[in-house]
């Protein structure tokens, strides 16, 4: 079995809670991208994280956590300014993040730290978020996305707290649009689609992807579950039904089982086979919101089965 490499931001967030009548902030690791590292190294695969970590206390309390879940840690490189912090609220079990740390700590990976070598050797290359957004990590992720050799997966992971006008919105998507078309998945939200796309609904928004040359689109929908659109057909598959407590996470734990799933089994030939994939997602994200927090939350398939039986 091959591995993939998971390219991008790793911080600190910190979420609201209540504790003795007052708003406290708990404080969890997190991170989309590191998210998909977690969720697919504890799903079975084998995961190498590529990614700027702060040498602060924070940065170490990452460094450890990733280590000790089993992520490759080669491609990390340590800078000398403090961990990015999510401040995290929350709309019932939705959360809302506002980012605070200039420069980001997770922002510093540059070209020259990306064994490409590494890349071309991988199954499957991870990139997207809100890395993109920075310099020197847009370059970094340009270059290894470019590298010949992997299935390269692509999730925008849009932020509206850091999109403040309708040109960063467009630059955004034009940005999004530059590793759409050399995806062979690409996965997003409906929130994404809708704001990448002006409201676009999740049809609208795969058909425009694939058009960009992307293979497969996944479009997460929360509680509705998901729409997947590949090269024979599209379907709409309904989520596992869940008393979600905290959505963190969840759309990075579909990627990071649908990342776990192509290093099994490689690129699914058609949509009946993306539908399997989907389904197993869903039922990963599932127990994801079940739980608190985001990386910390992400299952076994032990867990999973005993969760689902035979649905996982």
């Amino acid at each position: 079995m091959g591995y993939a490499v998971v390219l991008g931001e790793a911080l600190i967030d910190l979420q609201e809670a209540e504790h003795d009548g007052g708003v406290v902030y708990r404080q969890a690791i997190g991170g989309a991208p590191l998210n998909v590292a977690v969720g697919a190294t504890r799903l079975g695969g084998d995961v190498r994280y590529a990614g700027s970590l702060s040498n602060d206390v924070l940065g170490d309390r990452i460094a450890t956590f990733l280590r000790e879940t089993g992520v490759g840690m080669d491609g990390v490189k340590r800078v000398a300014v403090p961990t990015t912090l999510a401040v995290t609220t929350f709309v019932g079990a939705e959360p809302t993040f506002t980012f605070y740390g200039e420069p980001p700590s997770y922002s510093l990976l540059a070209p020259s730290d990306v064994d490409l070598g590494v890349v071309q050797g991988a199954d499957v290359l991870y990139a997207g978020s809100i890395c993109l957004l920075r310099e020197p990590f847009r370059a970094a992720a340009r270059a290894a996305w470019h590298t010949p050799g992997p299935l390269k997966v692509f999730d925008p992971n849009a932020r509206p707290t850091l999109l403040p006008d309708g040109a960063a919105v467009t630059s955004l998507r034009e940005l999004s649009e530059e590793f759409f078309a050399g995806a062979d998945l690409v996965k997003l939200s409906a929130a994404d689609a809708e704001v990448l796309y002006d409201g676009a609904a999740p049809e609208a928004a795969a058909e425009r992807i694939r058009g960009l040359g992307a293979k497969a689109v996944v479009v997460t929908r929360g509680s509705k579950g998901a729409y997947v659109a590949a090269g024979d057909g599209t379907a709409m598959l309904p989520a596992p039904v869940v008393d979600a407590v905290d959505a963190t996470g969840a759309g990075d734990s579909v990627m990071a089982a649908l990342v776990r799933r192509l290093l099994a089994d490689g690129l699914p030939k058609d949509v009946d086979a993306w539908q399997r994939n989907v389904r197993f997602a869903l039922a990963v994200a599932g127990l994801v919101c079940e739980r608190r927090g985001g990386a910390v939350a992400m299952p076994t398939q032990e867990e999973l089965t005993a969760r689902w039986g035979a649905l996982a």
